[in-house]
């Protein structure tokens, strides 16, 4: 088979070239086995020479991600790594689908330690497709030939150089091609470790704790038989969870209760007739023939609803660099909210005391795992977790292969205070060994926000002491700012010195823009 793509010359000239398959494998797996080589060499020199090209936009469902509210706007999360300007022989390329206002590179810019805004903005390029349609950041930019000669344009040295990108495509794989950079990140051929299915096979192979299901569910009999099943083998069980294999955020999945159930050979019938009615799918203004569809084509589980009186969503980030050294970069405790309580919403760093330790350990396991099936990059690894006694028990949920909404808010604070997550102890500290923690949100929303600019964001942040402080290490950093005019939202972090000193920033927060009027 082969594709036809188009390679841009240095002179601008066009031409078409062919190749098949196996020599784009191959001329992939030669850009990443060179990366080991950069890693080793510039990787962790702060004075060293090198490019990195950010592609902040998310290459998942488009129609799972429309029912994320102002989800264009999410390519601003990752602005947390224009920090790396302060390398002071680091140039950031960072592409979006629009452009960003300078106030807001204004903003992240300011907090850059020992480098002056003037030679930041020198080493920063910001090129933006124009184009705010439903198509992936990468797809638009593949789309552009004169915008990816721009970006090489950018490069000064290919030998040095790599791209970031949100999560890995074949679109982001061709496009690393075409630059003929390197990619930190899992190979597309590798996506399939982090459906739902192929992660609770996983799991079990690690002999990881997993709540009871089914996986490889293709049709709407399969989710009949798995659901009866289930609740034959559980005749206490009151819930059960239902989940495309790529769903994002807990947008792909529903909830399906079995009370008034029977309990005999009428279960099945039973099921059968009470799917439509009594489903209850966690994306807004989703049909059951819709949710049914993409569960079709895109396959799923069934698995139990885990429930208990102490319980909690805690997730474990780990990484695995070119060199495949393995990292647990953090733990965090995850704020579900929705109806159903399945929809990610924020998170408190770190994890809790009483377990954050375990997490890790559970984390490391599967990533030697992840490690032998040749992974790279970071991933992030769900749990629900429930108390019995003193004992916690936790119940691997999921593997998130790719960047999440656990990783712009730990760069964030690393980038600030130069410090590091200690695994062992479960606890972060600063460069100067002093403990932080923060409470994240990329869903603080309100109508009451509306039409604020981000000149009106900085405005009230300042005037209210809610700016990040570079002294005392402690504040608010927002993101998604853009987001907030249109859609009353916006994404912070709120860092202190003890968790409830994040969490005071978070309440100030939510009471200085509730009543922002006021401030006028």
């Amino acid at each position: 088979m082969f594709i036809q793509i188009k390679c841009i010359l240095a002179d601008r000239n066009e031409m078409n070239y062919m190749y098949d398959n196996n020599t784009c494998n191959l001329n992939f797996k030669e850009l990443q086995q060179q990366f080991a080589d950069q890693y080793r060499q510039v990787f962790n020199d702060k004075m060293a020479h090198k490019t990195i090209v950010i592609l902040p936009g998310i290459s998942l469902d488009v129609d799972i991600l429309s029912k994320l509210t102002g989800v264009l706007h999410y390519e601003e999360r990752m602005l947390c790594m224009l920090m790396l300007l302060r390398f002071p022989n680091t140039h950031v390329v960072y592409m979006t689908s629009i452009p960003i206002d300078p106030v807001i590179i204004d903003y992240y810019l300011h907090l850059l330690p020992g480098i002056t805004g003037y030679h930041a903005r020198k080493r920063l390029t910001l090129l933006s497709c124009f184009d705010a349609s439903r198509k992936s950041l990468t797809e638009k930019i593949l789309e552009r030939p004169r915008l990816i000669e721009q970006i090489r344009k950018c490069i000064p040295d290919k030998r040095f150089a790599h791209l970031s990108a949100f999560n890995v495509t074949n679109a982001e794989k061709e496009l690393a091609m075409l630059l003929g950079i390197p990619l930190y990140g899992c190979d597309p051929d590798l996506l399939l470790l982090g459906t739902k299915s192929s992660c609770r096979k996983i799991f079990r192979e690690c002999g990881i704790a997993l709540p009871d299901g089914f996986e490889d569910l293709n049709t709407e009999d399969d989710i009949i038989d798995a659901l009866t099943a289930l609740k034959k083998k559980n005749p206490n069980l009151e819930k059960a969870v239902i989940k495309i294999n790529d769903g994002f955020s807990g947008e792909g999945n529903s909830m399906f209760s079995f009370r008034g159930a029977p309990n005999d050979d009428e279960l099945h019938e039973w099921v059968k007739v009470q799917l439509p009615q009594r489903i209850k799918i966690i994306a807004a203004d989703v049909s059951y023939r819709t949710y049914l569809e993409k569960f079709n084509a895109l396959g799923g589980i069934v698995e139990v609803f885990i429930d208990g009186e102490s319980k909690c969503s805690p997730s474990v980030q780990c990484r695995i660099n070119p060199l495949g050294v393995i990292d647990i970069i953090s733990t965090h405790d995850q704020i579900l909210g929705g109806e159903s309580g399945q929809v990610f919403l924020g998170a408190i760093f770190p994890a809790n005391h009483e377990y954050a330790h375990e997490l890790g350990v559970i984390g490391k396991k599967i990533s030697e795992y992840l490690k032998q099936a040749g992974v790279l990059g970071r991933f992030a690894i769900d749990f629900i977790s429930i108390k019995k006694g003193d004992q916690w028990i936790h119940y691997a949920i999921e593997i998130n292969v790719r960047k999440g909404g656990t990783t712009h808010p730990y760069l964030m604070l690393q980038f600030l205070t130069n410090g590091h997550y200690d695994a062992d102890k479960g606890k972060y500290f600063t460069a100067n060994g002093q403990t932080r923690y923060y409470v994240c949100s990329d869903n603080f929303q309100s109508p009451v926000y509306q039409g604020l600019t981000p000149y009106d964001l900085i405005d009230i942040a300042t005037c209210s002491e809610l700016i990040y402080n570079g002294t005392s290490q402690e504040g608010v950093m927002f993101h998604m700012i853009s987001a907030l005019s249109q859609y009353g939202k916006m994404g912070l972090v709120c860092i202190g010195s003890s968790l409830d000193r994040a969490k005071e920033f978070y309440q100030k927060a939510e009471n200085v823009f509730n009543n922002h009027e006021k401030l006028r």
